[in-house]
């Protein structure tokens, strides 16, 4: 109580509630029922607005989730900190945060695991929209790390180089820029909100590539906030395991690297997702490339896609293909040796730095 112009006032102070939105009894989160103060009126809210503030209310770390499966194995995640140089402990799944208190593998611990349900693909169309759909590849249930290294390799092998022979020197120029497109798929997987079970969505057009991760911008950053590099990984977690392993520097450092190459018009925020928009290139003069190589349309499909990579990249390796194929090395392999029995491709050079040459 407190005293006013010799009156007597009861101040009441109400705490924020932490069960946002709040609505009347009987009638639901719908817009009849959710309400907002603005000013000294009370408007009521629209369905974006109730639907962020209970995405808000019930937002969890995947680190709390319990893994839908137990049973998981780590066999390819333990295979790249070896290769980093990290020691491969008892502790390892502990230090990563895999396991929750209850000794329980928790949902990082199933995006990370050697298998899993998470699709990863990456569609690549005919036109400038989905109406038709010429190739499906499939990079999923596996490690989201090596799920995230094919995706990569498949992108650089879709950048092609376009080269004009000009005096003293020859003139070359991306198709896309790769270093732009690459941390954007990093930031689409690493920022996802995989709470929601969607996956980023990896599309080729024959104008631009797009790039989709679901969640959209943190409620604490504006638009512009976004823009300028500030804020929050939404998966500490999995920030952390990418980090250690390379694929990203220092927070925040990606979305400047990408507007140093292209203009904030790349992207569309809406309330559910974030979508970046990379138009290709455009040539500003006759570009001599490879010549189209047409193959027999007789030879099996897998033959034909590896001869189709071949001509892009001579110096791919048989891992590579048999990632870039979702098939098993042995196979490429044998598929190589066919190739080259008759007499399709030739290898140039040793194994490790050489590389195939198609005669036909």
């Amino acid at each position: 109580m407190s005293y006013k112009d010799k009156k007597k006032y009861i101040h009441i102070t109400i705490a924020r509630g932490t069960e946002k939105p709040y609505y009347l009894r009987g009638m639901g989160m719908t817009p009849d029922s959710c309400f907002i103060r603005i000013s000294s009126s009370t408007e009521s809210m629209n369905q974006n607005m109730i639907d962020k503030a209970f995405r808000e209310r019930t937002k969890n770390s995947l680190k709390d989730i319990v893994s839908p499966k137990q049973d998981l194995t780590f066999a390819d995640l333990k295979i790249y900190y070896s290769e980093k140089g990290f020691e491969i402990g008892n502790n390892f799944l502990q230090q990563l945060e895999l396991i929750n208190e209850q000794g329980k593998y928790n949902y990082v611990a199933y995006l990370l695991s050697d298998n899993n349900t998470v699709s990863i693909k990456v569609a690549k169309y005919a036109g400038n929209d989905v109406d038709e759909l010429m190739e499906n590849y499939e990079y999923g249930f596996c490690s989201l790390i090596k799920a995230t290294d094919r995706v990569l390799e498949k992108l650089r092998t879709e950048n092609k180089i376009y080269a004009k022979i000009t005096y003293p020197k020859r003139k070359e120029q991306e198709m896309f820029h790769y270093d732009a497109v690459r941390e954007a798929v990093i930031n689409a997987i690493v920022h996802n909100d995989w709470s929601n079970e969607y996956p980023p969505k990896f599309e080729l057009f024959n104008d631009r590539i797009e790039i989709s991760s679901f969640g959209g911008i943190q409620s604490e950053f504006t638009e512009d906030e976004f823009l300028e590099g500030y804020s929050a990984p939404k998966n500490k977690e999995l920030m952390r395991v990418f980090k250690d392993l390379e694929f990203v520097e220092h927070l925040g450092t990606g979305i400047r690297k990408i507007l140093k190459k292209y203009d904030k018009s790349i992207y569309n925020f809406f309330p559910h997702f974030i979508r970046v928009s990379f138009r290709y290139n455009e040539n500003g003069f006759d570009y001599t490339t490879k010549p189209i190589l047409k193959f027999d349309e007789s030879l099996p499909k897998i033959q034909l896609g590896i001869l189709s990579l071949i001509a892009d990249k001579p110096n791919i390796t048989g891992e590579q293909l048999a990632n870039l194929l979702n098939t098993t090395d042995r196979t490429i392999r044998r598929h190589l040796k066919e190739l080259i029995d008759n007499n399709f491709i030739t290898r140039i050079g040793p194994d490790k730095k050489g590389c195939w040459q198609i005669n036909k």
